[in-house]
């Protein structure tokens, strides 16, 4: 395992691999902790930052062109955009049972499973955990 091929990489990809990586911590943190507490709304306040982060910065990422400069992971990064804020409106709503859905939907699609997509061998990230 080894960060060089990350931090070669060029500053959007480290910035949205970094905020990826922090908003995974954190998530995980927030899933595993209690719910409605101080602590709780602070740290989701960060995470949801962290998110919109790294959903934005995926549009300076073109490696994988499909559609013009776009890829696939800019669909999920625009479900991102227009899920997170609707989640956090849903709490301060008092519609916890649908905020938690949402936040575990982003955190589990989102961040999980497009992860994994991250560890294809030929991406960066497979080279960080895996070595060349």
């Amino acid at each position: 395992m080894t960060l060089a091929p990350l931090l070669d990489a060029s500053l959007p990809i480290r910035i949205h691999a970094f905020a990826a990586l922090a908003a995974l911590g954190l998530g995980t943190l927030q899933l595993l902790a209690p719910k409605g507490t101080g602590p709780h709304r602070a740290l989701g306040w960060l995470w949801a930052a962290l998110m919109a982060l790294v959903a934005l910065s995926s549009f300076l990422i073109h490696e994988m062109r499909w559609i013009g400069p776009f890829g696939p992971i800019h669909l999920l990064s625009l479900i991102v955009v227009g899920a997170l804020p609707l989640a956090v409106y849903r709490a301060h709503q008092g519609d916890i049972a649908r905020h938690e859905k949402g936040m575990r939907g982003l955190f589990m699609g989102g961040l999980v499973i497009a992860g994994l997509f991250t560890l294809w061998p030929g991406r960066i990230m497979h080279a960080v955990v895996f070595g060349d």
